[in-house]
C-alpha cells in the first residue's frame, strides 16, 4: 500500500518534503483551523526542517510533536529536540511538545501520552528511516509494549535509553511520510521492497503513507 517516490538527491528531497509538509499544512488548517505535525529525528528532515523555518507565514498555527526522543539531558545537543530547534522551525510554530525525555524513560512516556493522546490522530507523522530498518526508536527483535508512548531500553544504537510513540500512535494519522536518505541504506531498502517486516515496513504500512528516497536508492533495491 506505501507509495514511493524517487528524489534525484538528498537536497531534492528535501525541497519535496517541504512542499508536502505544507501542503497537509493547508489542508488541516483549513478543515480544522490547525495542523497536528509529528517530527522525525535523526539527520534527514533537518533540511525540510531549515526550509520550512525561512518561510515562517502560517506556522502560527502548526502543533509539532515528536515521534521519538534520546534519554540525555534537556540541552544535549543530540536529542531531537535540540537538533530541530537549531533549525528554527520551533520558534515559528504555536506550539511546541517536546518529549520531556531527560530523566527515566518510563516516566516521560506516562507523560507523554497524556501530551498525544487529545491530539490522535495527527494531521501528518514524518517518520526517518535507519540502516537496520528501525524508525523512530523502534528498533528490529523488540518487544513493543501496548501503550500509546513507549519506553525503549537496550536500543541497539547509543543512547540505549529512549523514549518513543507507539506504532498504533505512529500509524493514527491522516498522512505520514518516511524520508530515506544518507549512505548505508540501500540493504534496507532492498529488505523493505522485498516484503521483510522491517518496523519501518510494519508502521508505513498504510495507504496514507509515502516514501521519498533517493534515486540512487531505489535503484540499487529494485
Amino acid at each position: 500500500m506505501t507509495t514511493w517516490i524517487g528524489c534525484e538527491d538528498a537536497d531534492a528531497l528535501a525541497v519535496e518534503a517541504a512542499r508536502l509538509i505544507r501542503a497537509a499544512a493547508v489542508e488541516a488548517i483549513t478543515h480544522h483551523g490547525h495542523f497536528r505535525l509529528v517530527l522525525a529525528g535523526g539527520t534527514t528532515p533537518l533540511a525540510a526542517y531549515r526550509l520550512l523555518a525561512e518561510q515562517p507565514e502560517g506556522l502560527a498555527e502548526w502543533h509539532l510533536y515528536y515521534g521519538d526522543e534520546r534519554c540525555l539531558p534537556a540541552d544535549d545537543p543530540q536529542r531531537n529536540a535540540s537538533l530541530v530547534a537549531a533549525t528554527g522551525l520551533p520558534a515559528h510554530a504555536g506550539r511546541h511538545h517536546p518529549i520531556p525525555a531527560e530523566g527515566c524513560p518510563e516516566g516521560a512516556a506516562v507523560r507523554y501520552a497524556a501530551t498525544i493522546t487529545p491530539a490522535l490522530p495527527f494531521d501528518l507523522v514524518l517518520l526517518g528511516m535507519g540502516e537496520d530498518g528501525h524508525t523512530a526508536s523502534l528498533f528490529p527483535g523488540h518487544h513493543w509494549p501496548d501503550q500509546p508512548v513507549i519506553p525503549v531500553k537496550n536500543a541497539s544504537k547509543p543512547p540505549p535509553q529512549r523514549v518513543s510513540m507507539s506504532p498504533a500512535s505512529l500509524r493514527a494519522c491522516r498522512q505520514m511520510l518516511v524520508l530515506v536518505s544518507g549512505e548505508g541504506k540501500e540493504e534496507a531498502v532492498r529488505a523493505w521492497r522485498a516484503g521483510e517486516e522491517l518496523p519501518v515496513a510494519r508502521i508505513a504500512n498504510l495507504p496514507q503513507a509515502r516514501v521519498l528516497v533517493e534515486r540512487r536508492l531505489l535503484e540499487a533495491a529494485p
